[in-house]
């Protein structure tokens, strides 16, 4: 056996390896929704049997038929959540993203006094977590009379998501070249059309991570919705889960039909998004 076909099978013998590892790693991944997935379709006897059962005896959409029922007969308001879920979610994510770009891009083009310990306090802020606010949060909401509303969970999230959009967004925009902005300007463009036609094409994949970060943190939190919101008016989906919670039973199944519920919106973001995570960050200024 000669140097270069040891070479290749070696080559092909890492190849290979390289993708059962990948495969063993997604497949881990993708086990808990695809159990969530299962349990929404399964008997609550499967769900609860020890040994677990791997391979469902029967499949039904029994648990998804009576989510949509409607209330008072067996079902809970699931439109209604998913509409507060939806409204919050994207109003959030937006403003966030507003607030983000021009914070993320005022650190990463201009100088200003207090410029580190400004961007530090931010982000110390997210080193507190969520539910160490909410009580503090429940009594401020309570003095303002804004517990119970889709304004309420919206403040609370944008505070929530400014810090790490700023912090995510200013990256990349470092990464863009100051001179693509002057070349513009010397051009003819004006400093606006400079960004909106240069440099925020060039950062779009950092902003369309912010977004997705955003939006999910806003759609799946529990620990706020929950203190914050009272009825059907301003519950989440994740606050709805407990709705299928008594004081000696859980139906887990109903559970597992809503979580689905709750994964489709995300998963679709995902994929609508997904050209701009994948591009190059300057590919465009390269090959123009």
């Amino acid at each position: 056996m000669d140097i270069n076909t040891a070479h290749r099978i070696k080559k092909s013998l890492l190849k290979a390896l390289t993708l059962i590892g990948l495969f063993i790693a997604m497949a881990i991944i993708c086990l808990p929704g695809l159990w969530i997935v299962l349990n929404s379709l399964r008997p609550t006897v499967e769900i609860m049997a020890k040994p677990p059962v791997w391979i469902p005896r029967e499949l039904s959409f029994d648990a998804y038929v009576a989510m949509f029922s409607g209330v008072g007969q067996g079902g809970i308001p699931v439109l209604e959540y998913f509409r507060n879920s939806m409204i919050i979610a994207v109003t959030s994510t937006v403003i966030a993203l507003v607030v983000g770009m021009a914070g993320g891009y005022a650190f990463a083009r201009y100088r200003f006094p207090f410029k580190t310990g400004w961007f530090l306090g931010l982000m110390l802020t997210r080193a507190v977590p969520g539910i160490a606010l909410s009580l503090p949060l429940f009594f401020v909401y309570a003095k303002l009379g804004i517990i119970d509303t889709h304004f309420g969970l919206i403040l609370a999230y944008v505070a929530m998501n400014v810090p790490f959009t700023i912090w995510l967004i200013d990256g990349f925009f470092r990464q863009v070249p100051k001179d693509l902005a002057e070349a513009a300007q010397i051009d003819g463009c004006t400093r606006w059309q400079a960004f909106w036609r240069v440099e925020y094409p060039l950062a779009r994949p950092g902003i369309a991570s912010a977004g997705i970060f955003a939006f999910l943190t806003s759609w799946n939190e529990f620990a706020l919705a929950s203190q914050l919101t009272r009825s059907t008016d301003s519950k989440t989906l994740p606050v709805g889960l407990l709705d299928y919670t008594a004081e000696f039973t859980i139906d887990w199944r109903g559970m597992c039909a809503l979580a689905v519920v709750m994964i489709i919106p995300a998963l679709a973001l995902t994929y609508a998004v997904q050209k701009h995570l994948v591009s190059g960050l300057t590919s465009g200024a390269i090959k123009g």
